[in-house]
């Protein structure tokens, strides 16, 4: 629940605190936003507001998305999302809004969503720590998974540790504070790592489990 912003990551790396203390920090480049709709129970069935970003060519867009855009006197906008918000919250929006970074302040903590790193197809020692087999005395079982499964039921149960795909999906990281934000530069410092490689694109929301 609550309104956010989405950015761009772009690199790690550390500032100094007056007394000397090392941080390491995330630089986010942050991208401001409009509210293109409102999402309400009696016409949509759930309460949200939902946020374009990003200002792009015309031409970059499709003729539809561009005349959704045009029939809210909006500009072509590249990414849309939704933040559920309660009824009471929602109130205080209409489309045509600007969604700033002023929603955070320096020393706020955030939770950020973005898609992790994808890492192909992988065995069961790197995608979920198996110690694997023993590597001598003619074991010939090193990184192998081993049993499956018992006799009965004759079928692989659901929710099998067992070797695939691995990253490349929705991961969230909660209480993460942001220790600067550069306005001249659209720039955010967030202590620690976040998900996701170097340009993709992350949500950043308000802390729903801590404050201040």
């Amino acid at each position: 629940m609550g309104i956010g912003i989405i950015g761009k990551k772009l690199k790690m790396t550390q500032i100094f605190k007056e007394d000397g203390e090392v941080v390491p920090v995330t630089l986010v480049e942050y991208k401001e936003g409009y509210v293109v709709d409102l999402k309400i129970p009696e016409k949509d069935g759930y309460c949200a507001l939902k946020v374009g970003f990003e200002e792009i060519k015309e031409k970059n867009l499709t003729k539809p998305q561009l005349g959704y855009l045009k029939k809210r006197n909006l500009p072509p906008l590249k990414i849309l999302k939704e933040f559920r918000l309660n009824e009471d919250e929602i109130k205080n929006y209409k489309i045509g809004d600007r969604v700033t970074v002023e929603i955070f302040k320096e020393g706020d903590y955030v939770d950020i969503t973005g898609k992790s790193i994808g890492k192909g197809f992988q065995g069961v020692v790197k995608r979920h720590g198996f110690h694997g087999g023993p590597a001598t005395h003619g074991s010939m079982s090193h990184r192998a998974p081993g049993s499956i499964g018992s006799t009965a039921p004759q079928r692989v149960l659901k929710g099998r540790r067992m070797a695939g795909h691995m990253g490349n999906e929705k991961v969230t990281i909660q209480n993460l504070q942001i220790v600067k934000i550069l306005k001249d530069e659209n720039i955010m410092m967030i202590k620690g790592a976040i998900p996701g490689s170097s340009n993709s694109y992350v949500i950043i929301k308000k802390a729903i489990k801590k404050k201040g």
